[in-house]
């Protein structure tokens, strides 16, 4: 008998990733839209699903589920928290993640973004696509190699923007509650508030705990920052206060602000709000139109190939080894069910 999984969230183009990745042969139906409140019904019939980051995975499509009979419901992110999990662990249903697919994506985006603010690239290409080809003065810049990258959260994503600044010539410099081996040959570690004070770009890439660390960047955070400095979120967008962000934008605090997620982003991430609807975050609305010093990407540091390729595998093996072993090493528990 077959296993049947639908899997949301999945672009056209990706499409055949999914297809050179199925050696297991499941039988796949992929659907383009994200799971939400409306369309969890399109499950009925499958035997697990598969989730990609801004699918709601809430108490209702939780228990819709498991009137389904499914079993599984995985995600092929890093990230989980769009699955409710006290919702899966009292309906007896498992979860599982891909812990690291790539880590030069979302490390590489970073440091695009990082580079565009820095050098005021995209202030210079806005003039000379009209036509306007004379010198200004927000396009001197500072060079990297003469600056100080802070990059909080030194995991592999963490570990990889170090190692590509550092092969700029720029002094890097980390912090983290945990400091690996590797990080602490790649970075020099320092106290949250002197790296502030010592970092001309911060980058960020900690895990978003609910409940715990919303808004770590906030306006005593930003007031510890060098003036002029710049601020990149990779990381997920509830753990920066846009308002506060927006504040220091308008006052000159921070030269620059790149994001590849915002709070609360089902809002508008998948959406095309350029035809005149409503957009639904005033305060988001008002940083994005400050633009370019602020520039935003709709979550897609983990758009290439190599890290699409890797999501799909490592979730394909996920539901293979709790089929045929009853294990599940991905597998993602409440705090209190996992010990």
């Amino acid at each position: 008998m077959s296993f049947k999984i639908l899997c949301y969230g999945v672009e056209p183009y990706e499409e055949h990733l999914y297809h050179e990745s199925n050696k297991y042969d499941y039988e796949l139906t992929l659907v383009h839209e994200l799971l939400t409140k409306d369309n969890g019904h399109l499950a009925e019939g499958f035997d697990a699903v598969l989730l990609f980051v801004n699918c709601i995975a809430d108490r209702d499509n939780i228990k819709r589920f498991h009137d389904y009979g499914i079993k599984y419901v995985f995600t092929r992110t890093a990230g989980f928290n769009h699955i409710d999990l006290e919702a899966a662990a009292e309906y007896g249903i498992k979860v599982a993640r891909v812990p690291a697919y790539s880590p030069n994506a979302i490390a590489e985006l970073s440091v695009s973004l990082a580079f565009a603010l820095s050098r005021h690239t995209t202030f210079t290409t806005d003039r000379t696509k009209d036509l306007n080809f004379e010198v200004a003065e927000p396009m001197f810049s500072k060079e990297i190699r003469k600056s100080t990258i802070g990059i909080i959260g030194m995991g592999n994503i963490g570990c990889v923007e170090a190692e590509l600044f550092k092969g700029l010539g720029a002094k890097v410099v980390g912090y983290d509650v945990f400091q690996s081996d590797r990080a602490k040959a790649l970075v020099e570690f320092m106290e949250l508030d002197d790296l502030l004070a010592a970092s001309d770009i911060v980058s960020l890439h900690l895990p978003y705990f609910p409940g715990k660390n919303e808004n770590f960047v906030g306006e005593d955070f930003i007031s510890k920052m060098k003036d002029g400095a710049i601020l990149v979120n990779t990381a997920r967008g509830e753990v920066v206060d846009e308002a506060a962000v927006l504040k220091a934008i308008k006052s000159g605090k921070l030269e620059g602000f790149g994001a590849d997620v915002l709070t609360e982003e089902t809002r508008f991430f998948g959406k095309n709000f350029s035809d005149g609807k409503e957009f639904p975050d005033e305060t988001i609305k008002e940083l994005i139109a400050q633009y370019p010093k602020v520039q935003i990407t709709p979550h897609v540091a983990a758009m290439t190939t190599e890290a699409v390729s890797n999501m799909i595998a490592t979730s394909f093996e996920n539901f293979n080894e709790v089929l045929t072993k009853g294990t599940l090493k991905n597998e993602v528990k409440l705090p209190e069910t996992s010990k």
